[in-house]
């Protein structure tokens, strides 16, 4: 039976299912089945992973080791890239024989540790200008030629360009892209293989170039992405309870800094402003205060959907105010 989500101890973290849906559908009108490649980092959560393979996705992205564990756990185990360099590869190895993992290398280091981990298949991955993983683009051959000598099969390439994904104008993005992106398919065609892997929500339907893309946070969004022309809204809000009421015109309830990811800023409110967050308390400036009471609900909107579903437990599917389903978010940590 249905529970209202004035039953839930707060703060709690809400998807709402007409929302979540809707952005499903326009994701796979776009990259449906193998064109998209879903990344658990945004949603760590095998429930969400094996409802999005209902839907045709049955190769997933993930950020650590712990979630392509999780994956493998739960059933998920057609196709599993880490997108991330590792050097922890002895725990993707021992799942060799019961899963299809392939990890993302950039150096001989990253090589030597896949194949001495047992890792068996590998994406050279290739810097397209964001400053973090990824060797020189003219280094990429050479690295795919020292993987195949280290015995490991190169699928191909990866390259991401998030540095792209929040440029607001389109046209900007789509050249900038285009840019990127030629650096990526240089490398591929030296490296061989036939995958090559990128993008992500803010890149989904400008990037034509890969052979899949890895997005996960157009399911869930959040207000940084909502700024953008994509055709997402959000799906997700976190629920507070109003824990006090001041005359001097503010209300504070009990979301604070640990529920949210605050690096992209504070949350956002439909019902006024947020006036600040501490530890365990946010605290709101209402557009009608004199409504306001102790124990009202509000719902408030993340800036940045990935560390704010890292901070808790579960989601609550929600229609309305009914809650309809639980999914546990059991891929967190490391």
């Amino acid at each position: 039976m249905a529970r209202s989500i004035h039953d839930l101890t707060t703060p709690a973290l809400l998807i709402d299912t007409t929302a979540f849906e809707a952005n499903l559908a326009a994701m796979d009108a776009v990259l449906p089945g193998e064109a998209l490649r879903p990344h658990v980092k945004a949603t760590k959560s095998t429930a969400l992973a094996r409802h999005l393979a209902a839907g045709g996705h049955h190769g997933f992205c993930a950020a650590t080791p712990r979630e392509i564990e999780g994956l493998v756990a739960a059933g998920l185990t057609d196709d599993l890239l880490l997108a991330n360099e590792t050097l922890d590869t002895a725990r993707l190895g021992a799942l060799a024989d019961r899963a299809n993992i392939t990890v993302a290398v950039d150096s001989d280091e990253t090589i030597a540790a896949a194949s001495t981990g047992g890792v068996r298949s590998v994406l050279i991955d290739v810097n397209v200008g964001l400053p973090r993983c990824g060797c020189d683009p003219a280094d990429a051959p050479r690295l795919g030629e020292a993987a195949r000598s280290a015995g490991l099969e190169v699928r191909g390439v990866m390259g991401y360009e998030g540095h792209l994904m929040m440029v607001a104008d389109r046209t900007e993005r789509v050249e900038r892209t285009a840019e990127a992106m030629n650096l990526l398919l240089a490398a591929a065609a030296e490296v061989g293989g036939d995958v090559v892997s990128g993008g992500g929500t803010g890149t989904f339907d400008v990037n034509t170039h890969c052979t899949e893309i890895q997005a996960g946070s157009y399911a869930l969004m959040d207000t940084d992405y909502a700024k953008l022309d994509l055709p997402f809204s959000k799906a997700l809000s976190v629920l507070a309870t109003v824990v006090s009421v001041s005359a001097k015109g503010w209300i504070i309830a009990d979301a604070g800094l640990k529920a949210f990811g605050m690096d992209h800023g504070n949350p956002s409110w439909d019902d006024g402003e947020v006036f600040f967050c501490s530890d365990e308390h946010i605290t709101l400036l209402p557009n009608t205060f004199e409504s306001w009471r102790v124990g009202d609900r509000v719902r408030l909107w993340s800036a940045h959907v990935d560390p704010t579903v890292a901070r808790h437990e579960r989601f609550q599917l929600v229609n309305g105010d009914q809650v309809v389903d639980t999914w546990e978010i059991d891929l967190r940590h490391w």
